[in-house]
C-alpha cells in the first residue's frame, strides 16, 4: 500500500523526468557531426572571465567524442535536468496534504511514520537510480549511429556519482518537506541553493575539488584521477544524515 502510494505521488514527475532526459541524450548524439562541422571552422576564443573560460574549455574538449560527451550532457544538460526532478521528487509528503484527507488516510495506517518516510524516499531512491542511470546508458547505444563508440563502463560510472552526490538535492528536499507544508518553498529554498552553489563553482575553479558539481559530473574520473570515493562517501552520509533528521522531525510533527 506504501509503496504503491508513493508511487501514485511521484509517477508524472519520474515520467515526465525520463523522458526529458532521454531526449536530451538521444539530441546530444545526434548533434555531435554537426558540432564537429561547426568546430572545424572555428578556433578556440581567447576569452576572460569565469564563463569565458568555461565556454572555451567546453569547446575544446567537444573536439573529442569522448569529451563531447561530458562537456554537453554529464557536466551539463543530464546534471541539470537531474537535479531539477531530484529536487521535484524529493518534495511533497504528508505536508504537502496538510491535513486535508490524504495525510489522514496516511496516518491512520497501522505503520509508523518513520516507515512511511522511508518508503517514499526508497521509492524516490529508485526512480532517481533510473534517471541516472537510463539516459547515461543510452549514449553507448545510440553512438554507433554516428559512426562513434562510448563505453558502457563509463556511462555506468558517470551515472553512478549522479546519483550518489545528486542525492544531496533530493534529501535536502524531503527534510525541509517536514519543515514547511506545501511543496512551494521546499522547492524554491533547494533550486536556490543548488543555482548559488553552481555559481560558486563557476567562478572559484581553484575551490573546485571541493565542488559538489565536480562529483555529480565525476569530472576526476573524467581527467584520469580515479573514482571520486572520499567525496561520494561523504555526499551520501550528508544525504543519510538529512533523511534522518527528516524521519525525526516527521515523527515530532503534530497533524
Amino acid at each position: 500500500m506504501l509503496w504503491y502510494k508513493s508511487w501514485l505521488e511521484t509517477r508524472w514527475r519520474f515520467v515526465v523526468g525520463l523522458v526529458l532526459l532521454l531526449l536530451s541524450a538521444c539530441s546530444t548524439v545526434f548533434t555531435y557531426p554537426q558540432v564537429v562541422k561547426l568546430l572545424s571552422a572555428v578556433t578556440t576564443p581567447d576569452v576572460s572571465g569565469a564563463i569565458g573560460r568555461r565556454i572555451a574549455e567546453t569547446l575544446e574538449l567537444s573536439r573529442d567524442y569522448h569529451g563531447y560527451i561530458w562537456a554537453q550532457a554529464i557536466r551539463q544538460n543530464l546534471l541539470q535536468t537531474w537535479s531539477i526532478f531530484a529536487v521535484l521528487i524529493g518534495t511533497g509528503g504528508l505536508l504537502a496534504h496538510g491535513s486535508g484527507g490524504g495525510a489522514l488516510f496516511t496516518l491512520s495506517l497501522p505503520v509508523s511514520r518513520t516507515r512511511v518516510l522511508g518508503v517514499r524516499a526508497a521509492t524516490g531512491a529508485a526512480e532517481l537510480l533510473i534517471l541516472a542511470l537510463a539516459p547515461a546508458l543510452l549514449i553507448p547505444l545510440l553512438s554507433p549511429a554516428v559512426g562513434q563508440t562510448y563505453r558502457i563502463g563509463d556511462a555506468l560510472i558517470y551515472g553512478a556519482c549522479l546519483f550518489l552526490a545528486g542525492g544531496v538535492f533530493f534529501s535536502l528536499a524531503t527534510l525541509l518537506s517536514t519543515v514547511f507544508s506545501g511543496i512551494w518553498r521546499p522547492l524554491l529554498i533547494v533550486l536556490c541553493i543548488g543555482t548559488v552553489l553552481g555559481m560558486f563553482d563557476l567562478a572559484l575553479r581553484d575551490l573546485s575539488p571541493f565542488s559538489l558539481f565536480r562529483l555529480m559530473s565525476a569530472e576526476d574520473y573524467f581527467r584520469g584521477n580515479g573514482f571520486p570515493w572520499l567525496g561520494l562517501f561523504a555526499t551520501v552520509a550528508a544525504s543519510a544524515a538529512m533523511l534522518y533528521g527528516a524521519a525525526i522531525n516527521l515523527a515530532r510533527r503534530d497533524f
